[in-house]
């Protein structure tokens, strides 16, 4: 048992907050920052790097700029921007022009924040509790972004995958080495062959090479084992959840409904509650 279990929780529930803010920022700008890089790739393939080189002298990351209300544009505050007690403070409205804020934000960083001090619970304070946060974060972060945009940010996907090898090689997780070797190269295969086979029996694309990607992360961070459990309760949870969105009419525009938010959240209960609980819970 970790030492002084709640502790570490309180800390890292705190500690969860501040990244789950910092999360807002990175789900809202990352896919822009993904779509000016594209348009920049673009242009120079056809010389017109010239036309585009205004819309550049402002700096657009995820430091800078600061972050604004996306109605009218007022500059926020410090004060405004404390992880969900602004929200609270501020009624879930702008300051400025009393916009609704929307719930998503605070959301985001409480679930960051529970799964933080999950975490710290867990493993107390550890370098394993901070490489599970890492790997929450992550993932929080991939689910928000495919849900929003069907994107599933290379910038994210990979770092993630490496991440789960290197923390297998130092012992940081219970996943052995060629666990989570072998758990990468077995989940990245696997949706691939979907993918493909998908695509020649019917000539659509089935999920994207995210997916792909996702998968083979969260098999170097759980190993082999766990890839069965996951990829049933994400199917399992992807099929209910889109015949219910199907039903009420609230399909996006091509009928698609994203398959990462379903990984992730698999992924995360593997985590939470160890892939057989995954397959007690769905019947298997």
């Amino acid at each position: 048992m970790p030492d002084l279990p709640l502790a570490a929780a309180a800390l890292f529930g705190l500690f969860g907050l501040l990244v789950g803010s910092f999360l807002n920022v990175v789900v809202h700008r990352l896919p822009k920052m993904l779509e000016l890089r594209w348009a920049a790739e673009c242009a120079e393939l056809q010389a017109e790097t010239d036309r585009l080189a205004p819309t550049q002298a402002e700096p657009f990351n995820l430091l800078r700029p600061r972050s604004r209300c996306v109605h009218c544009g007022h500059l926020i505050r410090w004060f405004e921007n404390i992880p969900v007690l602004s929200f609270l403070a501020l009624r879930g409205r702008c300051r400025q022009c009393a916009a609704p804020i929307g719930l998503r934000y605070p959301a985001l960083e409480l679930l960051c924040a529970a799964l933080f001090a999950w975490c710290g619970w867990r493993w107390g304070l550890s370098w394993e509790a901070l490489a599970w946060s890492g790997f929450s974060a992550a993932v929080l972060a991939l689910a928000w972004i495919d849900w929003d945009t069907t994107l599933l940010p290379d910038d994210i996907t990979l770092p993630l995958l490496w991440a789960g090898l290197c923390a297998a090689a130092l012992g940081l997780t219970d996943t052995t080495l060629p666990a989570a070797l072998w758990g990468a190269v077995a989940a990245y295969l696997s949706l691939w062959l979907v993918y493909w086979a998908f695509k020649l029996l019917t000539g659509k694309e089935g999920m994207g090479y995210g997916d792909f990607k996702l998968f083979a992360a969260l098999g170097a961070w759980l190993g082999w084992q766990a890839l069965i459990p996951v990829i049933l309760m994400a199917s399992v949870i992807g099929a209910v959840v889109g015949i219910g969105i199907k039903l009420l009419g609230r399909l996006r525009t091509g009928g698609y409904v994203p398959f990462g938010p379903f990984l992730a959240l698999a992924g995360l209960c593997a985590m939470i509650f160890g892939p057989t609980a995954i397959l007690a819970t769905i019947g298997l």
